[in-house]
């Protein structure tokens, strides 16, 4: 079985998120039970959350930024819009001239 090993700077971006949850958490008043609840997960995967482990779902990470009322803020990631470096790369792949205009045949003639 081999082991996955996640990169240094997305292990860091898990744990900045977990934090960043935490807090928002905190500034509610709100107890690690109390923010479970409303996100229908357990305690112990809200605290792994919030200590940023990796294995943690996503849609439990989404679950609990919904309950936060944070969901909003989801709307901007991976936006296709956003993506400068993938639509560069898209237009360098699209052809730079037209072609032949084809003459349309009325085979079909209904």
């Amino acid at each position: 079985m081999s082991k996955f090993e996640m990169p240094m700077e997305v292990t860091q971006w898990i744990a900045q998120l977990g934090q960043r949850i935490r807090v928002a958490r905190i500034r509610r008043g709100w107890s690690v039970a109390d923010l479970a609840g409303k996100a229908s997960i357990n305690r112990n995967t809200l605290t792994a959350l919030e200590q940023g482990k990796p294995g943690t779902a996503i849609g439990v990470c989404f679950a609990v930024l919904w309950a936060l009322g944070l969901d909003k803020t989801l709307d901007a990631v991976a936006d296709p819009d956003a993506d400068l470096h993938g639509k560069a790369l898209e237009a360098s792949r699209r052809p730079t001239r037209a072609g032949k205009s084809r003459k349309v045949s009325d085979d079909y003639d209904f």
